[in-house]
């Protein structure tokens, strides 16, 4: 038989785990999930010890067709009446992928429902059976992959990933097969399962009896044998079945370790404790009520074990403002001060959260809870002498390293640095700037942008290098210019984050970066605070040549209904909302700057209902849209030209760009036109059709006065009407300046 597990992205690899150790000695991992070949005692034993997978099913026939007409043709062919009666329940899922010769994917469910019922009731007499998507005695699910039909039956049915233990559950819990995939990532499972395993925000106690199950070597389908679909299929046998649940129920053995769960919330451990006592755990793990952020040492469970948990996050539980923030900073804190020598697991549907634990990582999964994207940061909590010896090890090599004399040419990039600092820091300090750039390829040898951030962190983007330079001569100056940073700045080389600046196309100017962290910083401007992430993407999240820009619009947005077009990461639309707008529309196409943006939106306490956002592509929106807005910040990229959206050139395309913007400003509103492409011209129309004031040198901070091309900006306002007679008036003096005949 051939098997098809189904499973959650990135969770193949356990899936794959599982089915040898069902017995499969032939099996292929796909995008969707996993097949695997096998008898009977296979499918069994798949079905009553997988923990990650979320359904079993059976291949029962493959074929190539290439229309809708041909495509119930052949399944009229196929024995149905092999797995159903005309007194049976069936139900049909489809997915299609890539079919040509298929608008409507739901149609072919349809198609193939009609197809069996044409099959039976041509082979039974003219009787037929009847359709039931809510509790169907046989499922079939199919599959379409360009002119490749393959058909499954159910084997597990839908609820292999439901053991029938939660009886009830708090408002946000993960799923059985999540939970399962969570701690097999953990370091706690590849240990071994016997060090003590600690959930302090267990809610409804789903991580905590998943890991009981897992310690016990008790097989998931124990505890409901009776759900799976397979007792009704014709060739289930019972013998096979009995005897690999006899197999598994003898497997079972008590823990060998701790487990132990916390929430604050008292029902939440009643439910927990009611969720155990059904799945056969009660005795197994300790719960108890326990605010983990007031936690002291002697609540502490003796050492060493694994934390494996999953926090609230603001996307599911909503929060105040800063609450969460304040959650992972706490955790953070109980975590380093009290469980040295400890594992940790941390799964966060907010990744920029995890940044306020303030730990690094040693490792990451990516995994989906329902539709949300979540982090799993594993870390190890450094016992006092390990970071005194991680400390001591680290000063060597940066003593090493700085003892080291600097050869000629980072010798000659670090004079010029210095040169910058001296004459940057006290201006900066002056004005309250905290994050700024310190060089920007001063020297053509040494062609990039260093840009510092609190002191503490340095992005450093080297410019692509023409194809005539050698390659090995551009990385070794790059090398010389990583070692003037830290020699000139005193920030550790482990905080200097460095990357490539080039064009970028397509969806590429969206996809985090090889290197990616997940990790995000809080930086502040100006009184606000906003999420910086110096390794996951090209632009850390902030543009800090615009930092004048963002002042002048908080100090015009009073009372104001502020569009931020291409928004970004929206520290424009901050500002605006902090100077006190009325409202705020912020428009991006990228789901991902849209998402950071809210949450700067948020971290500044501007989340009420006034504050709008709009995952479409600007042009469009302002195409769709009948709003009037007071004040407007166009900052359009260079060019783009993404699959989602039209080709954008700003150089060509600025002008109509321009117009659609002026056709939502009020009378008495303002336009900020703002691009950074060094060869930029306005088209004189533009000048023709509004009053313009070209603002650029105005709005160049003193850090990018060494490249005054850095961006341009222009102030776009509609011109003054005049009243007609006002008009006439004034033709009228003109002629009698212009001829004093007339006037007499």
């Amino acid at each position: 038989m051939i098997f098809f597990a189904t499973t959650a992205a990135n969770q193949t690899d356990l899936v794959e785990t599982e089915a040898r150790a069902a017995g499969s000695d032939d099996v292929k991992v796909t995008a969707g999930g996993v097949f695997f070949k096998g008898d009977l005692e296979t499918g069994y034993r798949f079905c009553l010890y997988s923990r990650c997978a979320s359904r079993l099913l059976v291949l029962i026939h493959q074929a190539t067709v290439d229309s809708l007409d041909g495509f119930y043709e052949h399944s009229l062919t196929l024995p149905w009446e092999n797995f159903l009666t005309p007194d049976s329940l069936f139900a049909v899922s489809e997915t299609v992928t890539g079919c040509r010769w298929l608008n409507n994917t739901h149609y072919v469910s349809i198609r193939l429902k009609d197809a069996i019922v044409d099959r039976i009731r041509q082979e039974c007499g003219g009787e037929r059976p009847s359709v039931d998507l809510k509790n169907p005695d046989v499922s079939f699910a199919l599959h379409i992959h360009g002119d490749e039909v393959s058909y499954y039956v159910d084997f597990s049915g839908r609820d292999l990933a439901k053991r029938g233990y939660r009886k009830h559950q708090t408002s946000a819990c993960l799923s059985e097969f999540l939970a399962s995939s969570v701690i097999m990532r953990s370091q706690w499972y590849k240990s071994g399962m016997n060090t003590t395993f600690l959930d302090p925000f267990c809610g409804s106690g789903t991580l905590c009896i998943e890991a009981a199950l897992a310690a016990g070597n008790t097989a998931p389908g124990l505890i409901d044998p009776y759900r799976y679909a397979f007792y009704k299929l014709p060739f289930h046998d019972e013998e096979i079945w009995d005897r690999v649940f006899r197999e598994a129920d003898e497997k079972q053995q008590p823990p060998q370790c701790r487990i132990i769960g916390w929430d604050i919330d008292p029902k939440a451990i009643r439910i927990a404790r009611e969720n155990a006592r059904a799945a056969g755990v009660e005795d197994q793990i300790e719960f108890r009520v326990a605010d983990f952020t007031a936690v002291t040492g002697s609540d502490v469970p003796d050492g060493p074990g694994c934390i494996v948990t999953d926090p609230p996050y603001g996307l599911r539980l909503g929060s105040g403002e800063g609450g969460m923030e304040k959650l992972y900073m706490a955790i953070g804190r109980t975590i380093t001060s009290l469980f040295e020598g400890w594992y940790a697991s941390i799964l966060c549907g907010d990744s920029s959260l995890l940044g306020y634990v303030d730990m690094k990582p040693d490792r990451t999964n990516t995994l989906y809870n329902g539709g949300i994207e979540c982090q799993l940061a594993h870390y190890y909590i450094y016992t006092a002498d390990e970071k005194a010896a991680l400390v001591e090890r680290a000063r060597q090599r940066k003593e090493e390293r700085l003892s080291t004399p600097l050869s000629p040419g980072a010798q000659m990039a670090a004079n010029r640095l210095k040169k910058n600092l001296d004459t940057l820091l006290p201006l900066m300090e002056k004005q309250g700037v905290t994050c700024f750039r310190i060089y920007d390829a001063d020297m053509p040898e040494y062609s990039a942008a260093i840009d510092m951030y609190e002191k503490r962190w340095i992005c450093l983007q080297e410019y692509a290098a023409p194809s005539t330079i050698d390659p090995e001569a551009a990385k070794r100056r790059l090398e010389e210019l990583v070692l003037a940073t830290e020699r000139v700045t005193g920030i550790d080389i482990e905080n200097i984050y460095v990357k490539q600046r080039s064009i970028q196309k397509g969806s590429n100017q969206y996809s985090k970066s090889s290197k990616a962290d997940g990790k995000s910083y809080l930086i502040h401007e100006n009184g606000h605070r906003f999420l910086a992430n110096f390794a996951d993407y090209i632009d850390t999240g902030i543009f800090l040549d615009h930092r004048p820009v963002r002042g002048m619009i908080e100090s015009l947005s009073k009372d104001k209904r502020f569009l931020n077009l291409f928004c970004y990461t929206a520290t424009a639309t901050v500002c605006a909302a902090a100077g006190g707008a009325l409202s705020t529309v912020s428009v991006d196409a990228s789901g991902t700057y849209l998402d950071w943006a809210q949450k700067n939106m948020e971290i500044n306490g501007f989340d009420g209902l006034n504050h709008f956002y709009y995952l479409q592509d600007c042009r469009k929106y302002l195409q769709s849209c009948r709003d009037t807005f007071d004040l407007i910040f166009c900052d359009p990229p260079t060019f783009s030209n993404s699959k989602s959206r039209d080709t954008f050139d700003v150089q060509y395309d600025h002008s109509r760009l321009i117009k659609a913007c002026m056709a939502h400003l009020s009378d008495d509103g303002l336009l900020i036109f703002s691009t950074n492409f060094t060869k930029f011209k306005l088209d004189p129309y533009i000048g023709e059709l509004y009053d313009v004031s070209d603002i650029s040198e105005q709005t160049i901070g003193d850090d990018f006065k060494r490249n005054r091309r850095i961006h341009y900006c222009f102030e776009i306002r509609h011109r003054k009407k005049v009243p007609l007679a006002v008009k006439h008036g004034l033709k009228a003096r003109l002629r009698e300046r212009d001829n004093p005949a007339e006037r007499d």
